[in-house]
């Protein structure tokens, strides 16, 4: 089971013991996000925000563990050709239906309800059908494969504390935990705004940020610490393009 390392532990880590545990955690995520996507298309509705938070999810974490199994754990497992052919084939059809419902979201309704409903409970099938065939491929000598966050990569408990308006960075630890923030900080699109808040100076990370585009984003100091520190971050609007000089 998926457990924190202290129930009342502010850094909020987690430590998988098996990739079914780490699988079990999207497994929860996916149905929280597609369920409210079902029953909207269902309905005959077009679930616009719903279908693109769940479209998010997809993209930042189950592709994440896509390339995290494939650079973490496939090269440690013993397996034959034909099982990594089969597993990295069932990549491929993921990653389609993931970019399927992509388009249907940067697109308007480029499906109708029916086919979105259709196509997001394929992608349920396909989904537990290669968690499940993968648990069992890379399972060594009837031992439960290892999570890649065990590996190294970060936790997807983490998503839920990027992705809000508020990141608390003392709930992501480490060197790690700053580039899951920092990750968030360049995902922002123009006008919108986070706030971190930490118990320690998060200057190191803001300026982190300004080194990728000095003018692309705007710093707030909400609340100076010591104890605590509370910093906006806003992803300014690109500049409009000068206007040619008549001749």
């Amino acid at each position: 089971m998926t457990i924190p390392t202290d129930d009342g532990d502010p850094t909020g880590t987690f430590a998988p013991a098996s990739l079914s545990d780490e699988h079990a955690v999207l497994r929860r995520e996916v149905t929280s996000r597609a369920d409210p996507v079902l029953r909207e298309a269902d309905e005959g509705r077009w679930p616009a925000e719903e279908l693109a938070a769940l479209v998010d999810y997809l993209h930042l974490e189950v592709l994440r563990q896509v390339v995290d199994e494939e650079w973490l754990l496939f090269r440690t497992a013993r397996h034959t050709a034909d099982d990594m052919a089969r597993l990295r084939a069932d990549h491929l059809e993921l990653r389609l239906t993931i970019e399927e419902l992509a388009q249907a979201v940067a697109g308007g309704r480029t499906l109708r309800p029916a086919q979105l409903s259709a196509t997001v409970r394929d992608l349920q099938t396909e989904l537990e059908a290669h968690l499940a065939a993968e648990e069992k491929i890379l399972a060594v000598a009837e031992t439960a494969a290892p999570s890649v966050t065990s590996l190294g990569a970060h936790p997807h408990e983490w998503y839920a504390l990027t992705e809000g308006p508020i990141i608390d960075l003392d709930r992501l630890p480490g060197a790690q935990g700053a580039d899951a923030a920092l990750d968030r900080l360049l995902r922002l699109r123009p006008g919108e705004q986070v706030e971190l808040h930490a118990t320690g100076d998060p200057g190191p990370l803001w300026r982190r940020v300004r080194r990728n585009d000095s003018g692309g984003w705007g710093i707030t100091t909400i609340e100076q610490g010591p104890p605590r520190w509370r910093v906006g971050i806003t992803r300014r609007p690109p500049e409009p393009p000068l206007s040619p000089t008549a001749g």
